[in-house]
């Protein structure tokens, strides 16, 4: 990538000191072409406006005067020729030029017309430009002669000069890409190297976040990256370790009873086979509430419809009437309709309501309920038990989370799930920690469909005005 960038670098700024270098060269040549076409009629005004402006007997006086008052440039020859006489400037009467045959050959067509031509001498390219007069029957023509490889040496030599600082500022340029595209891809480089040092056995290394650029942003959406990555992992180790402690008993049950079993007594064989079916069945409620757990971030976990809250609620109460013989109740119902998985917050409502069982005693009180709360509804589940001593308060939503005093059978998923299910719809579920004479557990589901994000932390998303787990 840094040679590559280099090349990118070196390509445009040869192509951009190429392409100027040859605009400079074509302008300055035609700059040179048009004033020497400039010198050339200023040569020919003056000549007019001396055989204007005077009385002249013939062509031969105008021609010698006009060629003993002019001095030509450096780079210029004046030539008069009237019949066979040649009239050549004293300071350049030994230039050889007007003895050169192809130069004879030029000049001679000249004579009779106004016009110009060129010819290649050993002296390189010369502009013939001639102009005719007649005074008092006498013909005659000056001729300015033009050399033009001076000038275009000099700007031949201005364009060497021009590649030389052009190639020394191009390896300079180059330098300077090489070094400056080393030091931006540096901490890609170290990405890189970080990357590869970490494993799935060690998730804890991050990049080092430096500058506000592009590549400062990858690095911190990569670091996040980690971070949900090592979360998840820890998660998955956590999850691991407590289904294998959980499933540890029953499976030692079932080999403890299955090595002392006497098969020959009949009593002992079915009580056995009754208690170890007992024990399979807890080992299959555990793994139907490990599936449902993984399946909570999975899409099509939720199968969203108009609900409508208080129906929802009615229906809940009524199939919880079935759970156990409780003073059952609904506190409220929310008239509004929300998107939701009806199947979903039929389940969650029921689990709390089996929990409530759990922690009650016949006759006790256990009410449902729900209420419209900015943007989102609020459902509950309360009872008048023996409620949750505070150090429990956060455990017990954390997977296979039990309160210390609890006496109660069970994984310890249930409220686990009921915050599965909430987060699924973009809500939480918390304890409201102001309820007296009982537990009070919450949880919202705002009326909006839930956008597609990532599971949020614990204890957020919860109302303003409704405790939250954190408050407890």
């Amino acid at each position: 990538m840094r040679l590559r960038i280099t090349a990118a670098v070196a390509l445009l700024v040869a192509s951009a000191l190429g392409g100027s270098g040859l605009i400079v060269y074509v302008i300055e040549m035609q700059r040179l072409e048009a004033n020497t076409i400039n010198e050339v009629d200023q040569e020919f005004q003056e000549f007019e406006n001396l055989a204007t402006t005077e009385t002249w007997n013939g062509a031969v006086p105008l021609l010698s005067t006009f060629l003993a008052r002019n001095v030509p440039d450096d780079d210029e020859l004046l030539y008069g020729r009237v019949g066979e006489r040649e009239f050549i400037p004293t300071p350049n009467a030994a230039n050889d030029l007007f003895e050169q045959q192809v130069f004879l050959d030029a000049v001679e067509p000249l004579l009779g017309s106004d016009g110009s031509t060129r010819i290649t001498t050993d002296v390189g390219e010369v502009l013939l430009s001639s102009q005719t007069v007649m005074i008092e029957g006498e013909a005659g023509a000056l001729v300015v002669i033009n050399f033009l490889e001076e000038d275009r040496d000099e700007i031949r030599g201005t364009m060497r000069t021009y590649a030389i600082v052009s190639t020394l500022s191009l390896f300079l340029i180059i330098a300077i890409a090489f070094w400056q595209a080393g030091r931006a891809l540096a901490p890609l480089r170290v990405v890189r190297d970080t990357a590869e040092e970490i494993t799935e056995t060690d998730l804890s290394r991050r990049l080092p976040v430096t500058g506000n650029d592009d590549i400062t942003a990858l690095t911190r959406t990569i670091n996040g990256m980690l971070d949900r990555l090592e979360s998840a992992f820890i998660g998955q180790r956590q999850l691991l370790d407590d289904a294998g402690h959980e499933l540890r008993t029953p499976l030692t049950i079932l080999q403890g009873h299955l090595e002392l079993l006497d098969s020959e007594d009949p009593a002992e064989v079915g009580e056995t086979r009754d208690l170890l079916l007992d024990e399979i069945d807890r080992m299959r409620r555990l793994v139907d509430d490990l599936i449902l757990l993984a399946k909570t971030d999975r899409p099509g976990f939720l199968k969203l419809a108009a609900v409508d809250a208080a129906g929802l609620t009615e229906a809940a109460a009524a199939k919880a009437a079935g759970l156990g013989e409780r003073a059952w109740s609904v506190d409220g119902t929310a008239e509004a309709t929300v998107s939701a998985d009806p199947q979903r917050i039929t389940q969650a409502l029921l689990q709390l309501a089996h929990n409530a069982v759990k922690h009650t005693a016949p006759g006790d009180v256990v009410a449902l309920g729900s209420a419209l709360d900015s943007g989102s509804v609020l459902f509950w589940v309360r009872d008048t038990g023996d409620g949750v001593a505070p150090e429990d308060r956060e455990r017990i939503f954390e997977r296979f989370g039990r309160g210390h005093d609890t006496g109660t059978d069970g994984f310890g998923l249930g409220l686990a799930i009921v915050t599965a299910i909430a987060r699924a719809h973009g809500g939480d579920a918390w304890l409201d920690a102001d309820h007296d004479g009982g537990a009070r557990f919450v949880f919202s589901v705002p009326q909006a469909p839930p956008p597609p994000q990532l599971p949020r932390a614990a204890g957020s998303g919860a109302p303003d005005d409704v405790p939250t787990r954190q408050e407890t």
